[in-house]
């Protein structure tokens, strides 16, 4: 054993470190992309799967083994199939900089504006609303609960949506970004047997969809015609126009940079050309 971890140490470098890190923060942010997702649920069924097949072998049962065998052949194709999907919205997610302060950020903020603008009046006209943002985890499975929108995210398109009258009041929207995407979605409620008793399935619902997800939910009271942001299963009650916005902002991390990279590259093309200039 001593050896064994001797010949570890003699053998590690400081590169396999970086390289057990990379894996390691893929394999999470993986893992998170797929939460709360019918693609868990598939992971699953892979991983039976892949069991299946060791045991087939192991235990010498070739019929099982042999049809097993021949499903992993296409083991990549069905991948794909299966997780179009999580794979488009990964593949999305690596081609945003986080250094950029992009078209879609600036977006963001006037979504911001437009949902806090809604809960407002919401509120104050005593209507209940409950206007779902997804951030990392995927929301996919309550979208296919309700009907598919996709549009921009305007504060007369959710007030309208939320109107007693209309076939769609009765739920939940869902953003994704910038757009409206989904309406009328159904959330999971809380089990937590300590909410307070005077929250009634609205509360429930959005208290319920936050633990199991990253999401941040702006939950409109009709009752005491207040608005309110829920996140990790926690209520942060009665906010202005204003507190929506600015919590919003800083939830979603769409705080301007105090120092652009565009900036930075602008200044440093600036600065070329003046050499330049005087050089000749």
């Amino acid at each position: 054993m001593n050896d064994f971890f001797a010949n570890l140490h003699a053998s590690f470098r400081q590169e396999d470190l970086l390289d057990v890190g990379i894996v390691a923060f893929i394999i999470y942010r993986c893992l998170n992309l797929i939460r709360g997702t019918r693609a868990v649920q598939m992971v699953i069924g892979l991983a039976v799967l892949s069991g299946a097949y060791f045991l087939s072998n192991q235990l010498e049962l070739y019929t099982s083994h042999w049809l097993l065998s021949n499903f992993f052949d296409y083991f990549i194709f069905i991948i794909i199939v299966l997780f179009q999907d999580d794979l488009r919205r990964a593949l999305t997610k690596i081609g945003k900089n986080p250094f950029l302060w992009t078209v879609e950020s600036e977006n963001q903020i006037e979504m911001v504006d437009e949902v806090a603008r809604a809960a407002t009046q919401l509120a104050r006209d005593r209507i209940g609303a409950l206007i779902v943002i997804e951030r990392d985890t995927g929301l996919k499975n309550f979208m296919d609960t309700g009907s598919r929108v996709d549009g921009r995210v305007r504060a007369e398109l959710l007030y309208s949506i939320f109107l007693v009258d209309g076939p769609l009041h009765d739920g939940a929207v869902m953003i994704i970004g910038d757009r409206l995407v989904a309406a009328g979605c159904f959330l999971p409620l809380s089990k937590n047997p300590d909410i307070d008793k005077k929250y009634g399935t609205r509360h429930r619902a959005a208290i319920g969809l936050t633990e199991e997800t990253d999401a941040i939910v702006v939950l409109v009271s009709e009752e005491a015609g207040e608005a309110h942001i829920v996140q990790a299963g926690r209520i942060i009650r009665n906010l202005s126009e204003t507190q929506i916005r600015e919590t919003l902002t800083e939830r979603l991390n769409l705080h301007i940079p105090r120092d652009p990279l565009p900036k930075k590259i602008n200044s440093f093309i600036e600065y070329i050309k003046g050499r330049s200039e005087r050089d000749s």
